[in-house]
């Protein structure tokens, strides 16, 4: 794999949710973080286009994706967005979990931009993980991707921001797992 990666058109995103695990080649992963509670797992992949979060506990599985449109099956999807403008969705699982979700594609000036850009780097250094993308010039703005969780009792909460600098352009998304 090159060192330096691009990411696509933020207009060839999808978001969707799986009651399945997906298998780790499908992607390409440049981050892992896995979470581990008593009463569950959470792993998270920073991907070349997005992320990937698996939420397992004794009774349901959850992968979120956030990433390039893929060809893959539609058995056990349960819900997928077009990243386009602000979505929000929510899904009763078995055994008392609840999944929220939202995102949002901001395309911003330049100059706010280099402003929210700069918060999410000085934000990385005090919670959370960072991937820093290399650019393929010297002068380019790296591409970001920054995951922060945060754990309580009965819920989980995840937040990422995922930067699109050649079009002025970032996703962010909130996820909220609870054990109702």
């Amino acid at each position: 794999m090159s060192a330096i990666l691009l990411r696509p058109p933020v207009a060839d995103l999808v978001f969707q949710l799986y009651g399945k695990p997906l298998h780790p080649e499908l992607f390409d992963i440049l981050a892992v973080r896995r979470f581990q509670r008593d009463d569950y797992e959470l792993r998270i992949w920073i991907t070349r286009t997005g992320h990937v979060l698996s939420f397992e506990n004794e009774d349901v599985l959850l992968t979120e994706v956030a990433d390039a449109d893929q060809a893959f099956s539609d058995k056990r999807r349960l819900l997928r967005y077009v990243m386009r403008g602000e979505h929000c969705g929510r899904l009763q699982c078995c055994h008392g979990i609840l999944y929220h979700m939202s995102f949002q594609v901001e395309t911003l000036s330049e100059a706010i931009f280099l402003k929210i850009h700069d918060e999410i780097l000085a934000d990385s250094g005090k919670r959370g993980f960072l991937y820093n993308f290399q650019t393929n010039h010297r002068l380019a703005l790296a591409p970001l991707g920054y995951v922060v969780v945060e754990a309580r009792p009965q819920s989980l909460h995840v937040a990422t921001f995922h930067t699109f600098p050649q079009e002025n352009t970032i996703i962010k998304s909130q996820t909220l797992i609870e054990k109702q």
